[in-house]
C-alpha cells in the first residue's frame, strides 16, 4: 500500500494506483471534481497516467461555475 495525503489527511491506496483510480474509488464522477497533486493541476485526460507516489498531496475539489 502507498500512503498519500488526501485533502490533508493520510489515505492509503494500492501500490501503482492512478489518480483516475482514486477518483473512481472515492465514488466521484470524473467530470464532477477537479484534481491537483503536489500543488499542480492534473487535467482529467491525464489522471489515468498519473501514478500516485508516497506522500503525494492530493486535492479534490468541485469546480466553481457560474457568473
Amino acid at each position: 500500500m502507498t500512503t498519500i495525503r488526501l485533502d490533508g489527511r493520510a489515505h492509503e491506496v494500492p501500490d501503482g494506483s492512478s489518480l483516475a483510480a482514486l477518483v473512481a474509488a472515492l465514488g466521484h464522477a470524473p467530470n464532477a471534481v477537479t484534481t491537483a497533486v503536489d500543488g499542480q493541476f492534473v487535467p482529467r485526460d491525464q489522471r489515468a497516467d498519473h501514478v500516485l507516489q508516497t506522500d503525494a498531496a492530493v486535492l479534490l475539489f468541485q469546480p466553481i461555475v457560474g457568473g
